[in-house]
């Protein structure tokens, strides 16, 4: 019998519908559905949990096997909202990668398996979500190919990265493009566009690549 599959995606954070699509049409030995409310899902063998902004509540976990989730840090530092972002911010070029047991704490269930994505330092918004979608799916295709689940507990001091909001993607004024392109370089040129104030005014900078 195959195993009962689903993405649950979030419509406030839903970046990963495509990649999901498309795994799903690749990958047609697997019976994978795409949900949006959890209140739909129970009973299912492997559930993972994609951008989902919303707290679930601990019935969910309860009704279900196992519920999983993708965290990029080297856990258990690095916990918490955005944290490619704020890596790159600190200069990382190479990001751990985890799928871990959701449970009820924040990003501190156990890890069931762990990758990495390594950055050039040149990639922009679409290019760094691309490389973060591609090594999700990757992991759970892995995942689906175990023929046994191993856990492995976080071992270390814990860390939080804070919310990111649109007033992150404030440039320095009086830095260099150097010293602000990682701001840049993360930032979502429709929905959160860099910016500065300068003489009274909010000037918008949107960024794009091109070879040379």
């Amino acid at each position: 019998m195959k195993k009962k599959i689903c993405f649950l995606l979030d419509k406030k954070n839903n970046w990963l519908l495509y990649y999901c699509k498309k795994f799903i049409n690749i990958n047609k030995k697997y019976n994978i559905k795409i949900f949006y409310n959890f209140k739909k899902i129970f009973n299912y063998d492997y559930i993972f949990v994609l951008g989902f902004t919303k707290i679930l509540p601990s019935y969910f976990l309860q009704r279900n096997n196992l519920v999983m989730v993708i965290h990029e840090s080297d856990l258990p530092k690095g916990k918490g909202k955005s944290p490619i972002q704020w890596q790159i911010l600190d200069n990382k070029s190479v990001i751990r990668v985890n799928l871990i047991r959701l449970i009820k704490k924040l990003d501190g269930g156990d890890i069931i398996l762990s990758d990495k994505i390594t950055f050039n330092g040149s990639e922009l918004y679409d290019e760094i979500r691309y490389k973060q979608a591609e090594k999700t799916l990757e992991i759970i295709n892995k995942f689906l190919k175990l023929k046994k689940v191993k856990f492995k507990k976080q071992i270390g001091k814990e860390t939080f990265f804070k919310s990111r909001s649109k007033v992150d993607s404030k440039l320095n004024f009086k830095a260099s493009i150097k010293k602000n392109f990682n701001i840049l370089r993360i930032a979502n040129n429709k929905y959160w566009p860099a910016f500065f104030y300068h003489k009274g005014y909010k000037y918008t900078l949107k960024i794009f690549k091109e070879k040379i």
